[in-house]
């Protein structure tokens, strides 16, 4: 290719020097309320107990105290009343409010403080662990390129990646993103793909072959075809799954959020309760002492904790996910996918690599070279794994031109090329149009494509395929883990589907079955009582199926769109060995929440005991909220630090 004027044109704008600072102190003016309190506090505390002065005392002394009150107390009242202006009184900024108010109206006036202080820490330690989790995973996947360098009017234009359409000649530079997916031009890439599949190994595609947006250049300037627009390609599919799987949550999270509501209510009756209730049954009752308790009965119980450590312990789960190549579309399968202990795959792309090659070439009546031709002009049209073996294995004719192409599911391709009907697929295509092959044809055990012309066979192809690398390792760790049932269901060659599986020791296996066909092996299987049944697959066909099993894992899903909108679970990669990847995250993440949840419940419940009996202080309340928070999260967070290979 002749070299090319380079024409730059303003995509994006240089940030100034002044944004680190910007956000340097916006994240500071976040912790100035809290730092301020924190010292005022402390230095009332210091007078209060070790300084021996006439003046801190009365009104100066409650206004000292007010002053370290309102800048932490002023937004959790005010977020108190807005929400009982809309109704909804049960929330922990009203129990804060309460226990902080009566805390000054018995003349505590350190302890009201430290209520509203320490709660705000919490929350401060809470609000950036949720921003860390959620940064961690869109850290993952924001890559998105804003700029695209594409062939215009003889030169290279860059403009935003939106504006580029299907079919145009982009160029990517030594350490650029590849903006959108295409067909490469060059005749070498090495791409670094991590930030879409967790695989750091960079990966070399040949010309012809499928560059994904998103990875990066790591030598020469190259150049694609694109085939997708920007929000159809494989980095905008990812980011916006990953968007929407926070808003599919878990049961346990939906049952502890629904659990708040009621708890809360039941949190203020008791504390009012225990108030009032005294009164009838103790000799000297002092109501100081029992509004005391309550109010660190109130403090205690505060759920703020509980329900932010649940979600946050999901968001760990799914950044760990993500960053091992697994993408869960909800923290519902996360649970989901960890009662899994029956596992049905499809063969092609999933345990074989998928990637064929023509091996033999018979004939019937008609020149190789012409039978050929015919083949390559239908198959072409195909994104099947054979079809692109076949056009990428033998050279193809301009003068041989299909038309009104129709795809038989789970056959093959009929239609019209240079006007004669063409039929290319099994040999259930051929039987269905009840067009004579050899019976020979059957003992063939690598895969086949059989070509008619007009009605007439004119020959087949074989192509052979081979296993993933790891593949049987795979499999036995999976039986190891607990999936006591893996089953294969294939729509290639029932002798090919029976060798694979003896190869990888999976005892039940069929072939030759037609997509409703593999429909209703996986439902009879669900109907069997205990079974969990995960389906694996990666292509079109493979669709109903992910659809109706309890947790679908589509593999290598960046490849087809209809597996991936389809399937609960997408592995970006190819590897088996994700799949236990992602149950271990899964069973991680669950028992990390369920130890959040006894730990919030314990602690609390211990707290709750002392203070009724007048063993605790609102010191005692504050640390316990504030600590079990505290060590909630870092349970949490570690589920991300944690390595999973």
């Amino acid at each position: 290719m002749p070299s090319k004027k380079i024409v730059l044109e303003d995509a994006t704008q240089d940030c100034c020097g002044t944004c680190d600072s910007t956000a340097e102190r916006s994240k500071l003016n976040i912790y100035l309320p809290a730092l301020f309190s924190f010292l005022t506090l402390t230095i009332g505390l210091v007078i209060d107990n070790f300084l021996e002065t006439s003046f801190f005392n009365g009104w100066f002394r409650i206004g000292w105290y007010i002053l370290a009150y309102l800048p932490v107390g002023y937004p959790v009242l005010m977020l108190g009343l807005k929400n009982i202006l809309k109704g909804n009184f049960f929330t922990e900024f009203f129990l804060m409010s309460i226990a902080s108010i009566g805390a000054f109206a018995i003349g505590e006036y350190p302890e009201g403080v430290a209520v509203m202080l320490f709660y705000g820490i919490g929350e401060l330690f809470q609000a950036s662990a949720v921003k860390k989790a959620k940064t961690n995973i869109k850290a993952l996947l924001d890559v998105r390129p804003n700029i695209a360098s594409v062939y215009r009017d003889g030169a290279f234009l860059h403009v935003h990646p939106e504006d580029v359409r299907v079919g145009e000649l982009i160029q990517v530079k030594t350490g650029e993103r590849i903006p959108l997916d295409g067909k490469l031009i060059s005749e070498k890439a090495e791409l670094n793909t991590s930030a879409l599949t967790g695989e750091s190994k960079p990966q070399i595609i040949r010309k012809g072959e499928t560059v994904l947006s998103g990875s990066i250049n790591l030598n020469g300037v190259i150049e694609a075809e694109t085939t997708k627009e920007f929000n159809e390609s494989a980095v905008a599919r990812i980011i916006e799954l990953v968007q929407n799987a926070s808003s599919r949550k878990a049961k346990t999270e939906l049952f502890i959020r629904n659990f708040a509501k009621v708890y809360t209510p039941f949190v203020v009756i008791s504390a009012i309760l225990l108030t009032v209730l005294p009164y009838f049954v103790v000799e000297y009752y002092v109501f100081s002492d029992w509004l005391y308790r309550a109010l660190i009965f109130l403090v205690v119980s505060c759920p703020c904790a509980l329900v932010i450590s649940v979600p946050l312990g999901y968001f760990g789960g799914l950044g760990a996910a993500s960053k091992n190549g697994i993408l869960f579309k909800g923290a519902s399968y996360l649970d989901e996918i960890t009662k899994i202990n029956t596992l049905v795959m499809d063969k092609t792309g999933t345990v074989t690599k998928g990637v064929f090659e023509v091996q033999e070439v018979e004939v019937n009546g008609i020149e190789k070279e012409e039978f050929l031709n015919y083949l390559i002009a239908l198959e072409k049209k195909s994104t099947h794994p054979i079809a692109r073996a076949i056009v990428k294995g033998t050279p193809a004719s301009q003068n041989f031109l299909a038309e009104d192409i129709r795809e038989i599911s789970g056959m093959g391709l009929s239609g019209k090329v240079n006007n004669k009907k063409v039929l290319a697929g099994n040999s259930g295509l051929l039987d269905k149009f009840n067009i004579e092959y050899p019976d020979s044809l059957h003992s063939i055990v690598d895969s086949i494509v059989l070509l008619a012309i007009d009605g007439k066979y004119a020959g087949y192809v074989t192509i052979a395929d081979e296993l993933k690398e790891a593949a049987k390792e795979s499999i036995l760790q999976l039986k190891k883990y607990g999936i006591n049932k893996i089953v294969m269901l294939s729509g290639d060659k029932d002798s090919i589907t029976q060798k694979v599986a003896n190869d990888l020791g999976i005892s039940e296996a069929k072939g030759a079955l037609m997509p409703e066909e593999k429909l209703k092996e996986v439902e009879a299987l669900k109907k069997q009582l205990g079974r969990k049944v995960a389906f694996v697959g990666d292509g079109i066909n493979d669709a109903p199926v992910l659809a109706v099993s309890d947790v679908g894992i589509a593999m290598g899903g960046l490849g087809s769109d209809v597996a991936i909108e389809t399937a609960d679970v997408v592995i970006q990669t190819d590897q088996l060995s994700k799949i236990l990847t992602g149950i271990r995250i899964g069973k991680s993440t669950r028992n990390v929440v369920w130890q959040n949840i006894a730990l919030a419940f314990g602690v609390k419940a211990l707290v709750i005991i002392l203070a009724a009996v007048g063993m605790a202080t609102m010191w005692e309340a504050v640390f316990a909220d504030v600590g079990v928070a505290f060590l909630a999260i870092l349970n949490a967070i570690r589920l991300q630090k944690m390595d999973w290979n």
